[in-house]
């Protein structure tokens, strides 16, 4: 049983095999159909064979005709000269009767011509056997295979076949000259049916051998007729697949290399058309997506600012309804009430401020305006003004300088930058702590701003979202000092405007924040 399984396993595995060369074989064979190569060459072969079978079939039909007719022109053609020559005398002339028999030697004619008397004027041939067959006609003796072709009043053109069943025997023309001078011309005419029937066979075998021959040339003709053109059609299928850098090599000067450069120049001009719509539609999608980030950024600022604004509104409205409702009596506590809405009131003026500079900034709608200065001096400067904080939290700040720089940039942002960078150190350093500022010479490029705090280091979770708006690491402590988390954004859009970097770093016992700047010039610090 086991062994039956086995080869009904087998059976199947070699049918299996068998249908997939059978699909296979159909693959090549409409493939092939489908070529030009193949039509072509179908084309040249059945016009080929065409012509052989008109040929044979013409051959076969009209060359008996035809052979008949020939054999007739040359009787008559004797007739109309013979005609000639007696008629103004008696006899042939020797020039004309020389004459005569080198036509009857060439055409095969038999002649003879007699007078009223029954004398020979004129004999080429065996003059026993004309007299003898023209005396029949005479007769009237003429038997079945006699028939007469065409007939007048000067000569009757007959065939006499020698069998019935042959076609042999001899076109027979005679009649009577002037001075009734009868004649009998014979010539003839062989079985031509069987003349071409063997014509017929010798020239199927030439034509089998020509066809052979020309199924090769054809298969050798096509291939290079059918080279350009299949070069072409690769050219013309990596256009449709948006691939234009396939070109026609094709450089004759016949259709074809027309077809070819045509194909070229639609390739390019494709290419640059659909380069343009690419072009526009990038232009497109990145006005639809500055669109949208501008209506989300919108979206965004509403909400956030709605969103901020809830607490300082909440206290005001808290603390003028306790004035108006005269919660409190003595002026000391009113003056509190009033430094609360006021200190709200500024905190509000300034976070709204902030947040229309970082929406300008954030769109593209502040124009920078950039010249040469000395980065040392604004920092020098911004210090100082800064010191009175410091000194409140008991903070040094130190500006540590070896070179004297000059950047290219946009002073007033850039004193921005360093104002947001060394206020947010003083909120984050600790009581008794220490602020560093120096600059780095990165390049013949680029010099690095850096302000450095003491104290605690930033969350690692955090140190990505701290340049969001409103993120805020600590939020008790951002609301202690009055902070809106909006000043590290706003370094992160005038980085951005200025086509630079800026960052932070956690250090030993501290935060460093930086700014890149674009050095033009620079000298010792003396």
């Amino acid at each position: 049983m086991e062994n039956i399984l086995r080869q009904y396993g087998d059976l199947d595995i070699s049918l299996k095999s068998h249908k997939c060369g059978i699909f296979r074989i159909g693959d090549v064979i409409l493939k092939l159909r489908n070529s030009i190569r193949f039509k072509i060459t179908l084309m040249l072969c059945s016009f080929t064979l065409i012509s052989f079978a008109v040929f044979i079939i013409i051959n076969s039909i009209f060359l008996p005709r035809f052979y008949i007719k020939e054999k007739e022109k040359t009787l008559l053609n004797c007739y109309e000269k013979i005609s000639e020559s007696l008629a103004d005398s008696e006899k042939i002339s020797e020039d004309d009767e020389e004459s005569l028999s080198k036509l009857c030697e060439k055409h095969g004619i038999t002649i003879v011509i007699i007078d009223n008397s029954g004398s020979e004027i004129f004999r080429y041939g065996n003059g026993t056997v004309l007299v003898q067959r023209l005396l029949e006609i005479n007769l009237g003796l003429n038997s079945e295979n006699y028939s007469i072709i065409e007939k007048n009043n000067n000569y009757t053109l007959s065939r006499y076949l020698l069998n019935k069943n042959d076609e042999s025997g001899f076109l027979e023309l005679n009649g009577f000259f002037s001075d009734n001078k009868i004649f009998l011309m014979r010539i003839a005419i062989n079985s031509i049916r069987e003349s071409a029937d063997i014509s017929n066979r010798f020239f199927v075998y030439i034509a089998i051998i020509v066809f052979t021959i020309e199924i090769f040339g054809s298969l050798i003709f096509t291939r290079i007729f059918t080279k350009p053109i299949k070069h072409l059609a690769r050219v013309s299928e990596e256009m449709a697949h948006l691939n234009f850098k396939e070109k026609s090599m094709i450089k004759t000067n016949d259709e074809i290399g027309i077809l070819g450069n045509n194909l070229n120049y639609m390739s390019d001009e494709l290419e640059k058309t659909l380069s343009e719509l690419q072009s526009a539609n990038e232009m497109l999608k990145k006005d639809i997506e500055k669109k949208e980030e501008i209506d989300n950024m919108r979206k965004e600022f509403i909400s956030n600012i709605s969103h901020e604004l809830k607490t300082p509104i909440a206290l005001i409205q808290g603390y003028a309804e306790g004035l108006s409702d005269s919660v409190v009596d003595d002026e000391e506590s009113k003056q509190f009430y009033c430094d609360v809405i006021e200190d709200e009131a500024m905190k509000m003026n300034k976070m709204v401020k902030n947040l229309l500079a970082l929406n300008q900034l954030e769109i593209g709608a502040v124009e920078l305006e950039m010249e040469d200065f000395s980065i040392n001096e604004v920092i020098k400067g911004i210090v100082g003004k800064l010191s009175y904080l410091a000194k409140e939290k008991d903070v040094n700040i130190e500006f540590i300088e070896d070179k004297n720089y000059f950047v290219r940039a946009d002073e007033f942002k850039i004193e921005e930058v360093i104002t947001n960078y060394l206020t947010n150190a003083i909120n984050y350093v600790e009581n008794k702590g220490w602020i560093k500022v120096w600059l780095d010479f990165i390049n013949e490029d680029v010099v690095r701003l850096n302000v450095y705090n003491s104290g605690s280091n930033i969350p690692e979770e955090d140190i990505e979202n701290i340049w969001t708006k409103f993120y805020k690491v600590d939020k008790a402590r951002t609301r202690e000092y009055g902070g809106s988390g909006i000043g590290l954004s706003i370094v992160k859009a005038i980085a951005t405007n200025h086509k630079t970097e800026c960052g932070v770093e956690n250090v030993d016992d501290g935060v460093k924040f930086f700014f890149d700047l674009k050095v033009v010039n620079y000298d010792s610090n003396n």
